[in-house]
């Protein structure tokens, strides 16, 4: 059996096609998914791969499922960090409800799958986390300071924690996707969208098999020299 990978928010958009990729090039993949049992369960019929449903800003149920897909698959190797969620709103009008479920489940969700399986990779000297952050935790956006803060943050987590497992065989970098063609911005009203495709270099948006495919290369084994990094996918809307 090839190494065991795990990715949040595994089943639907960016996830999915993370989740697809990996088992492509011979991963054994479990997908997380927080809500939606019947999108899961299409896809991993679609997919063939395995889906299991916890709330990863939940430490708790962090630790428990990593150590179920431990035992039932063998020790994690690979944890892409994708689950998130949006509750955009200008700050006058943003809750202190809306800010903590996006950092709780956006940057918390980070911490608490790399905190799940970092003792098991220092242990075997070898692992690979890839943390999905945004543009918009690059540049910033309107209405979005819970989302940016959570995603720069992300930024940080990556940067810092690779120091940590450079010395042990574990990698730990971040991919910033720019505006992906998925079906949270396809419901961007149309004008809307146009205006942010004007603004891409490339003239179109990303599709969620590019960032796929970034995934792919910084997990591989022969990617040990390569952490600390965040890859911008964004068709060269923001260069930094």
């Amino acid at each position: 059996m090839g190494r065991v990978a795990v990715v949040t928010g595994g089943t639907r958009g960016i996830g999915a096609a993370i989740s697809v990729a990996l088992k492509h090039a011979g991963y054994h993949v479990v997908a997380n998914y927080a809500r939606d049992d019947k999108t899961a369960a299409d896809f991993s019929s679609r997919s063939g791969v395995a889906a299991r449903r916890w709330d990863v800003s939940s430490f708790a149920d962090c630790a428990s499922e990593v150590g179920s897909i431990s035992g039932e698959f063998g020790p994690v190797d690979i944890v892409v960090n994708n689950a998130g969620i949006t509750r955009d709103a200008t700050m006058r009008k943003m809750t202190r409800d809306g800010w903590d479920q996006v950092l709780n489940t956006n940057l918390g969700g980070c911490f608490n799958m790399s905190k799940a399986v970092w003792e098991s990779m220092l242990g075997r000297n070898f692992g690979r986390i890839v943390n999905i952050g945004s543009i918009n935790g690059q540049a910033g956006q309107y209405g979005q300071v819970n989302y940016a803060a959570a995603k720069s943050g992300i930024h940080g987590f990556t940067k810092a924690l690779a120091q940590e497992g450079a010395g042990k065989g574990i990698t730990v970098n971040a991919i910033a996707p720019g505006y992906i063609d998925t079906e949270m911005v396809s419901a961007v009203p149309g004008h809307v969208l146009d205006k942010i495709v004007a603004r891409i270099p490339v003239g179109r948006l990303g599709k969620a098999e590019e960032i796929a495919r970034g995934v792919v290369f910084l997990v591989a084994d022969e990617a040990g020299f390569i952490t600390g990094s965040t890859l911008s996918i964004n068709g060269g809307q923001h260069m930094y």
